[in-house]
């Protein structure tokens, strides 16, 4: 369009730009001596022939991969007019303008879209960092930047293509007898993993569904840093993002807690806070060094079954607590343990956390150390408030999704899957571990699932372990199933129950 029609008929016949494309820049600035044409074309000709080589190239990514790569199909281009990325002939465009200007041109690894844009400050330091493998704390040191900040910018150069990651090294290794929605590729690689971190076994409350209240030893701050440190080693060698749930007891009565959350986020960690109402101040001091991505309470059903279960005047300050959360910007969650006594309760609460909480979960009632003395529903029963409980989650916006057993329900009714409890339905020893304050890890701590000692251990070597291997199979009973890599029941409610958790599968299950 810019070179109108005229024009353009006049180089067609004079030069043989079908064999030799890769001479119309040229022929365009030796056309610009004598032709009224806009100054940039010959740059702007450049460009397109750039765009037209890197549309010609393939890309794939490999298994392989070691390490995170430089796009190999990318351009960076160096041009003398600035705006020229930009749709020229777009009234809303800036116009071109002489000056300097670095231009990037790629695939898209994934739908093989050709991409181009005006290269960033941002983007020439991951290219630069990639490039000349340049560690990420240096780069921050040297850009008075958080690691945090320097991982965010990679991340978004690997969301645009710019650059490739190496592919996830958590990954299931089930065998999938049949394509589903249900064994999508999505649901057997995960992008994270997770430490479920009990730090100390101190709380303020005495709940009578306690997984354990047995005095374990609080980790001291040097030992916590270097549990940090290992898994941001092994979160970097299996190439995920890694995420701290801190947790107890209750974290925020650990002494040093806001010194270890300081070094997780000094790390680059997701961060999340799983404890007791606080004050404003506590909530305050946090935020002050990182917003965490949640911060999850209990309730335990209506008032008086709540403040039975977890002490008088808890359900008050709860929900006092959750309009702090409220006010400061904190994403809330609010988690239920369902027994027999409070399964009908579970539904009418959920409408008085509409509009104080962003989320409500259940986990079903794990009978472990206090819990031992609770007693769960009926399978009948529970199935029955389950079909209520989907039902209800259209209406009431609070309601989310967790119980794997969801996903059965989904199946019989033709709907497609969720990703379960962790996402990957069961997870535990997938993309989870729980640490317990004096170091004992579990595949889940809902029930005794031991798989190593982090302070004797590193996390590779326990992840990689014959029982954590056991732990994330599942049972044998599930192996053939098609929900398996969406589902694989709760391993605690069959220890509940008194079954071997490697070979029987979720009481409750109902497929």
């Amino acid at each position: 369009m810019l070179l109108g029609p005229d024009i353009w008929q006049q180089i067609i016949s004079d030069h043989d730009l079908e064999s030799k494309p890769e001479i119309f820049p040229k022929v365009i600035v030796s056309y610009n001596l004598y032709s009224q044409l806009p100054e940039f074309l010959p740059e702007l000709a450049h460009l397109e022939w750039s765009v037209s080589q890197v549309k010609e190239t393939s890309i794939s990514i490999t298994d392989d991969q070691e390490d995170i790569a430089i796009n190999p199909t990318l351009l960076l281009l160096e041009l003398q007019w600035q705006n020229l990325a930009n749709d020229v002939d777009s009234p809303s465009a800036q116009a071109p303008e002489p000056g300097k200007e670095y231009v990037l041109i790629w695939k898209h690894p994934e739908d093989g879209e050709v991409k181009l844009k005006a290269a960033s400050l941002e983007d020439l330091l991951i290219l630069k960092m990639i490039s000349e493998n340049i560690d990420r704390k240096e780069v921050a040191q040297a850009g008075a930047l958080s690691i945090l900040a320097v991982d965010a910018a990679v991340d978004r150069a690997v969301d645009r293509g710019i650059i490739i990651a190496p592919p996830s090294r958590i990954r299931r290794d089930f065998n999938i007898r049949e394509a589903s929605p249900y064994t999508s590729r999505h649901y057997l690689i995960s992008p994270s993993f997770t430490l479920q971190w009990h730090i100390t076994q101190v709380c303020d409350l005495y709940c009578k569904h306690c997984y354990d209240r047995s005095d374990r030893s609080a980790l001291i701050l040097e030992q916590a840093l270097t549990i940090i440190d290992d898994l941001d080693t092994f979160c970097r060698q299996r190439h995920v993002k890694g995420q701290i749930s801190f947790t107890g007891g209750n974290p925020l009565m650990h002494p040093d807690f806001l010194s270890i959350y300081q070094a997780a986020s000094d790390r680059g960690f997701t961060l999340f806070v799983l404890g007791n109402p606080a004050t404003r101040e506590q909530i305050e001091a946090i935020l002050s060094i990182r917003q965490p991505d949640f911060f999850q309470v209990s309730l335990e059903g209506l008032p008086e079954y709540n403040n039975f279960i977890r002490g008088n005047g808890h359900f008050a300050r709860t929900m006092g607590f959750l309009e702090i959360l409220r006010e400061l910007g904190v994403y809330s969650m609010v988690m239920l343990t369902m027994t027999k006594e409070n399964i009908n309760q579970i539904l009418p609460l959920a409408e008085l956390l509409r509009g104080k909480a962003n989320v409500f979960y259940f986990n079903r009632l794990s009978k472990v150390g206090q819990g031992a003395g609770l007693e769960l529903p009926l399978k009948q029963e529970y199935v029955s408030f389950l079909e209520r409980y989907v039902e209800a989650c259209g209406t009431n916006p609070v309601l989310g999704w967790k119980d794997n057993l969801i996903n059965v329900l989904n199946y019989q009714k033709g709907s497609g899957p969720f990703g379960g409890c962790t996402g990957f339905g069961c997870g535990a020893a997938f993309n989870f571990v729980a640490v317990l304050a004096d170091g004992e890890v579990h595949a889940c701590r809902k029930f005794p699932s031991p798989i190593g000692n982090i302070l004797h251990q590193g996390i590779a070597e326990i992840y990689d372990s014959e029982i954590a291997q056991r732990y994330r199979s599942g049972c044998a009973e599930c192996q053939l199933c098609l929900l398996r890599p969406v589902c694989g029941g709760c391993l605690a409610s069959a220890y509940s129950c008194g079954f071997d958790v490697f070979a029987k599968k979720d009481p409750y299950c109902f497929l």
